[in-house]
């Protein structure tokens, strides 16, 4: 990632599909998002939550705004679905929902800053011919 392109965006069921929105409407992905990076969004005590998540994002996702001639670019696109999907479980839930740049600050910003961080060490580290070993188990 260069940091000059959009980011692609989706929500995982509780077995790490990844339900995503584009131009083609929503896919279902196992694969293809291995180096993504993860914002939890559910606590581990939210145990009634986690229970019903998978049908609450599969009804979500056959909603008629996700069909795929509704997409733009710039207004209704994968972000736009995933905060919705995020609002709509805060809204069953009595909870106050989030407007976009509310969301981007609390949850997005600070993992892709420490993304940013760890990618552009990487970077110097291959870029000057170094490279790392792991330590050996220590007992």
């Amino acid at each position: 990632y260069d940091g000059k392109s959009d980011l692609h965006v989706g929500i995982t069921n509780s077995h790490g599909v990844v339900y995503n929105y584009n131009e083609e409407g929503i896919h279902r992905a196992e694969t293809g998002w291995e180096q993504c990076i993860s914002i939890p969004l559910v606590q581990p005590d939210m145990f009634g939550l986690l229970q019903e998540w998978d049908k609450l994002l599969e009804e979500f996702s056959m909603g008629e705004a996700w069909l795929p001639h509704r997409y733009e670019e710039h207004d209704h696109n994968c972000y736009t679905y995933a905060l919705a999907f995020i609002n709509s479980v805060l809204a069953a839930q009595g909870k106050r929902q989030m407007s976009k740049s509310e969301f981007t600050e609390k949850f997005v910003i600070p993992r892709t800053k420490q993304a940013s961080k760890y990618i552009t060490l990487h970077q110097e580290l291959t870029a000057n011919e170094f490279y790392i070993v792991p330590l050996p188990d220590q007992e």
